[in-house]
This record gives C-alpha cells, sequence and structure tokens, in this order.
C-alpha cells in the first residue's frame, strides 16, 4: 500500500544571460529561499537557461513533436523525452518562479525555447470546437521582472502581456509580476526599485 504525500513542488526558471548573478535571478532567488523557509520539506527544481543547453525549436524537433509515438526516430525520441521531462515537472508544480530581464522589448531568446518546449498539443494543450484550452491547472506564478528602463503599464511592455498569455494558453492564469524597473539609471532610481522589490517579496505569502 502506498502512502500519498502533500509535498509542495516548486519549478524556478531563471532566463538571466548572466544566469545567479543577474538582477532578476537574485530577486527569485530571495523569493524561493523564503518559500523553502515556509516549506521546509518541500521540492525545487532549478533551470538556469543560461548555463543549460536549451536548443531552440527548429523544423527537426517541432517534426518530432507532431510525429507518431510509434514511428519515432531513436533521434525524435530523446526530442521529446527532453520535452516531457520539463513539462512534468510543471505538472507536478504548485509553483513557478520565474526570473525575467528585459532584452532589446522582449523576453531572453533562451526563455522563448524553453517555452516553445512545454507548449506541446496534448500535453500542455489541446483544441477544441471552441478553441483551444490549456491542460495545466491549479499553479501560482511568480514574474520577477527586472528592467534597465520603466516600461511597466506602457506600449513597450509586451512582454507582460506576451508572458501572462503564454501561461494562460497552458491554463496557468494566477501569474503575478513583482518589477524592479529603471535599474540602468542614476540618482537612487535603482536602489530604490530594488528595495521596493524586496518589500514586495517579503509582503508575499508562501
Amino acid at each position: 500500500m502506498t502512502t500519498q504525500t502533500n509535498t509542495r513542488k516548486l519549478v524556478q526558471i531563471n532566463s538571466s544571460l548572466f544566469s545567479g548573478q543577474g538582477q532578476s535571478s537574485a530577486l527569485a532567488d530571495q523569493f524561493v529561499a523564503k518559500w523553502q523557509a515556509a516549506h521546509a520539506d518541500g521540492e525545487v527544481i532549478r533551470h538556469d537557461l543560461a548555463a543549460e543547453a536549451f536548443p531552440h525549436l527548429d523544423g527537426a524537433r517541432f517534426l518530432s513533436f507532431m510525429a507518431k509515438p510509434e514511428e519515432r526516430t531513436e533521434e525524435q525520441k530523446a526530442v521529446v523525452a527532453f520535452s516531457d521531462a520539463l513539462i512534468n515537472e510543471l505538472r507536478a508544480a504548485d509553483t513557478i518562479v520565474l526570473g525575467l530581464p528585459l532584452y532589446n522589448f522582449g523576453v531572453p531568446s533562451q526563455l522563448k525555447a524553453y517555452f516553445d518546449h512545454v507548449a506541446r498539443i496534448g500535453e500542455t494543450f489541446s483544441y477544441t470546437a471552441t478553441g483551444p484550452v490549456g491542460l495545466l491547472k491549479d499553479k501560482k506564478v511568480y514574474v520577477f521582472a527586472t528592467r534597465g528602463g520603466q516600461y511597466a503599464g506602457t506600449a513597450l511592455d509586451t512582454q507582460t502581456s506576451y508572458v501572462r498569455d503564454f501561461f494562460a494558453f497552458i491554463g496557468i492564469t494566477d501569474v503575478q509580476f513583482i518589477y524592479a524597473e529603471g535599474l540602468a539609471r542614476s540618482g537612487g532610481v535603482k536602489e530604490a526599485a530594488l528595495e521596493q522589490a524586496h518589500e514586495a517579496i517579503e509582503a508575499i505569502a508562501v
């Protein structure tokens, strides 16, 4: 007889080009440390997209996803297994933490590569007569968004809507953004922004 546990699970995705040295990674790490303190038996899975080899989607990888399981080559099976592992992490997670810098008005290309490996028909979304339906439910996403300038709430902030739309597409609608903006500005703007983000993290109930 097996005993089911209620161990909470968190997936952390840092997408800074500077790995753990990035400002977004530092904020995400602060939150995860707080989460771990509150959930001593919790499980944390971390991905550093700058350090790990996350290949960008190409024709061969896309066809691997679309091929029938019984017809996949060994190479295609390996591609799918890589994607399956990432998807299973998200399925099992209660909480998802994303460290998100802004590069040239968009998300890091490594994050786009990650998204392309977890957005799969029949696995994280399906198509119905009324449109697509996300298959991942009951999860909370915290996004720690750092920017050199100040863009939140303006037309230049395409990043926020993109990330929200992506998670909603795979079924996750509870997404909270914590911003630290103006980090390239002088006159105490950077320090004030980081302090505000640190305070926001401490105010989050985990």
